[in-house]
């Protein structure tokens, strides 16, 4: 699914009755039986078959309380709350590491510890309770299995001529997955000037900014491209009805390959108008039930260390991961310096 294309799941609009005119600001909105969600994309199915399709069915069905998706970039969701401070339109936000600790900092998010948050790792959630991943995940690179026997294997092989204009990731600063090809180069080339000397060579085979890395992934199991940026969870679902994508994590030459946790991360949004319809959500997300589905059904890992999931996806997504060392980012640093790295990105690929 595109990272900045709004959509709305449910035909609901936000301020549909004369009741909830105020969108939040009245008795009546705060009472209503709805929850609004600002997620980043890869959680829902094209198809309705997503974890999201699931779970907001299963949830609606057990409540009775509506729930109401609006879907865009990581760091466009953020982005959309910020404007929307004085007057909040969602009760529940959902995005990708660095954003999640954007919006914690301008002061989007309150706190709340949902229920089951104590078997989420410490790496994984907010000290001071704000934020908690609800799907555990990994930055990945996708490759077009029928058209290269096998997959590449180190940063190096992507300067070779056969990927021009046969490669594109999406951009740094807008999509959460294009935030992540710049945080993993820094760490595999030991250091921003070395990442940014190595991208600046990439962009003679790079087809040019994305702000969507959901629609990647389509063009590489088409052949329009051989090689794009994506996540785990997000790439293994696609590959369900993709059947020439593969999933591979780019190595410095004579290293290992490496990722890093890139989590779906929730958190209530201060001053909600359904807060505690936003609790119940949360709550929700991280049951016992929900989380046995994040493999079955969405092709991810669970948040919860409690929970071990045993079916076919989980056994397959071990396997990826086989050999593939997971590093851990600074998060704090890279929240902090985000528009400088960026904008050094920018000037180094001429973007």
């Amino acid at each position: 699914m595109p990272r900045t294309t709004l959509k709305i799941a449910v035909a609901v609009s936000l301020c549909a009755t004369p009741l909830l005119t105020a969108c939040g600001g009245t008795s009546a909105a705060a009472d209503a039986k709805v929850v609004t969600v600002y997620s980043a994309d890869g959680l829902k199915g094209e198809n309705g078959d997503g974890w999201y399709d699931e779970i907001f069915k299963d949830f609606e069905k057990q409540t009775g309380i509506k729930v109401k998706y609006v879907e865009g970039g990581s760091g466009e969701m953020v982005q959309r709350a910020v404007r929307e401070k004085s007057n909040p339109q969602a009760d529940v936000l959902v995005t990708l590491p660095p954003f999640i600790q954007q919006a914690d900092s301008k002061g989007l998010l309150q706190k709340y510890t949902p229920v089951g948050a104590d078997q989420v790792s410490g790496a994984d959630k907010a000290a001071d309770g704000t934020w908690t991943s609800v799907v555990n995940n990994y930055f990945g690179f996708v490759y077009n299995k029928k058209q290269l026997t096998q997959a590449p294997t180190t940063w190096d092989e992507l300067l070779d001529g056969k990927y021009k204009n046969k490669l594109q990731y999406s951009t740094p600063g807008v999509a959460g997955d294009g935030t992540a090809v710049l945080i993993k180069a820094i760490h595999d080339f030991g250091g921003k000037d070395a990442a940014l000397d190595y991208l600046k060579k990439l962009q003679s085979n790079n087809v040019g900014p994305s702000a969507s890395t959901g629609k990647l992934a389509p063009k590489v199991d088409k052949g329009e491209l051989l090689v794009a940026n994506g996540d785990v969870q997000m790439n293994y679902a696609q590959s369900k009805t993709m059947p020439n994508l593969g999933i591979w994590f780019p190595a410095k030459q004579g290293g290992k390959p490496t990722t890093f946790a890139l989590p779906y991360a929730a958190g209530l949004v201060t001053k909600a108008p359904h807060s505690a319809n936003g609790k119940k959500l949360l709550d929700f997300m991280l049951g016992a039930k929900a989380q046995q589905q994040v493999s079955s059904i969405g092709g991810g890992f669970s948040a919860r260390q409690d929970v071990k999931a045993t079916d076919a996806n989980a056994t397959a997504l071990t396997g990826l991961m086989t050999g593939v060392e997971v590093f851990q980012p600074d998060w704090a640093d890279i929240e902090k310096n985000l528009t400088s790295y960026v904008e050094d990105w920018q000037s180094a690929t001429g973007s």
